[in-house]
């Protein structure tokens, strides 16, 4: 897992390419500002082509594909400031990666720092840590192929390892008796797609969600299709003990604790489950995984559900949650899986109790 090349920072440091940013939004500003930290100057800005409506963004004219071409040449370098799992976007940035030097810098949905070349080998040893832990050899490939996507910045690396659902829900062979509690319920994604596997039935379904558009969204899909078992939604976010935290509501998947933000209700799920049985547990919490393991700890000692837990919102989460997951319930198989999606999106840690 050593790297010795230069990280994606470092060849777009030294790219003679025009550089051109596609797509607008947060993603694309944290981009900016890591840009000029290192020394990084782009030369424009373009969009797909619904989203052209002559306007500009960060001081560039937003030009179509066509447009940056005509005015900076064939000879681009691309850098992918947004996110996606749609399949058509997928291909499309497949092709911007076969006509142009193609980059999706992975920059941390939250928290600081960079996974770039030093702290990977500041790292190293956690990460050869979680290497030797992985219960599969699909497990380490995915380590290995995001490592060297979020060093180089490079799609081919991702796509070398993703696999869909299908693969690893096998493994975890949900049930018709399934207790499920879903920590970050966005608008019932995830129970929606437990359901597929389970034809449908379960238990129980606990679900929390923070952000109160979220929220309706939730309740409206539980009254319509959760029907046959015990149902309980609890309109806070996930964290190590109940209290009051400010949080900054975006509606989609990004609401997450902040500086500035509104007045959320967190819980517990030790608390709000108060020892009621839970059997498969999702975390999916916009960076406050460690917090909400921390808070349901006495449900996963006593109930030892299989877990489904994203591991790519901080930079340090594709280490350090494995690592803690281990060092709390070291009987636990450890799995990772990337699932479609760029930049590194969607990158999970399934863990399974044995017997």
């Amino acid at each position: 897992m050593d790297w010795n090349g230069p990280d994606v920072w470092e060849t777009l440091a030294q790219e003679r390419r025009p550089i051109l940013l596609y797509g607008m939004g947060d993603g694309a500003d944290k981009l900016l500002r890591v840009f000029a930290e290192r020394g990084i100057r782009a030369a424009g800005v373009f969009a797909s082509d619904g989203f052209v409506r002559g306007h500009s963004f960060a001081g560039f004219p937003v030009l179509r594909l066509t447009e940056a071409v005509e005015r900076f040449g064939e000879e681009l370098a691309v850098v992918l400031g947004f996110a996606s799992q749609r399949p058509e976007l997928l291909e499309r940035f497949a092709a911007l990666d076969a006509r142009f030097r193609f980059y999706a810098p992975d920059v941390p949905v939250c928290g600081g720092g960079l996974f770039d070349r030093a702290y990977a080998r500041a790292h190293r040893a956690e990460l050869e840590q979680v290497y030797a832990l992985l219960a599969d050899e699909q497990s380490r490939r995915v380590l290995t192929e995001v490592i060297a996507f979020r060093l180089t910045g490079k799609i081919a690396y991702l796509r070398a390892c993703e696999t869909g659902k299908d693969e690893i829900f096998d493994r975890l062979a949900p049930g018709a008796q399934e207790h499920f509690a879903d920590l970050g319920a966005y608008n019932g994604d995830t129970i929606r797609e437990l359901l597929y596997y389970t034809g449908g039935a379960f238990a129980s379904v606990t679900a929390l969600e923070p952000d109160r558009r979220n929220f309706k969204k939730l309740r409206k899909y539980a009254e319509g299709a959760l029907q046959g078992g015990d149902v309980t939604l609890v309109a806070a976010g996930a964290w190590s003990r109940d209290e009051t935290l400010i949080f900054a509501a975006k509606a989609g998947r990004n609401s997450r604790i902040a500086k500035e933000g509104v007045p959320t209700q967190m819980r517990a799920l030790d608390s709000v489950l108060q020892g009621a049985p839970c059997t498969f547990l999702k975390l999916d919490v916009e960076g406050a995984e460690r917090e909400a393991l921390e808070g349901a700890r006495e449900t996963v000692s006593v109930w030892h559900p299989k877990l489904n837990c994203a591991v790519y919102h901080r930079v340090e989460d594709l280490f350090a949650l494995p690592l803690y997951v281990h060092e709390n319930w070291p009987e636990y198989r450890l799995y990772l899986r990337h699932h479609p999606y760029v930049p590194a999106w969607d990158t999970n840690l399934y863990a399974v109790w044995p017997g």
